[in-house]
């Protein structure tokens, strides 16, 4: 479980400009320092939201391609 730490104004600006320098624009990352890696975190989209903007896809087929992108997800981290 994580727990949250505040931090000042100051000390956001500074991390925010060297995520930025990473082309890392997202409000909200995951800092592992042991790992030495930066997991972006998009905002969360449904099923229902992808099929949406999909159009053609089943709702199936839409479950599959969800699932696949979380798995390619996990691997990466």
């Amino acid at each position: 479980m994580m727990i949250p730490k505040k931090m000042d104004r100051q000390a956001a600006s500074v991390i925010k400009s060297i995520l930025q320098k990473l082309n890392i624009n997202n409000s909200r990352v995951l800092i592992d320092l042991e790992k030495q890696t930066v997991e972006a975190q998009d905002d969360d989209y449904s099923v229902d939201d992808l099929l949406e903007a999909a159009g053609s896809l089943s709702p199936e087929r839409g479950k599959e391609l969800l699932e696949e992108v979380n798995r390619s997800r996990e691997d990466c981290f």
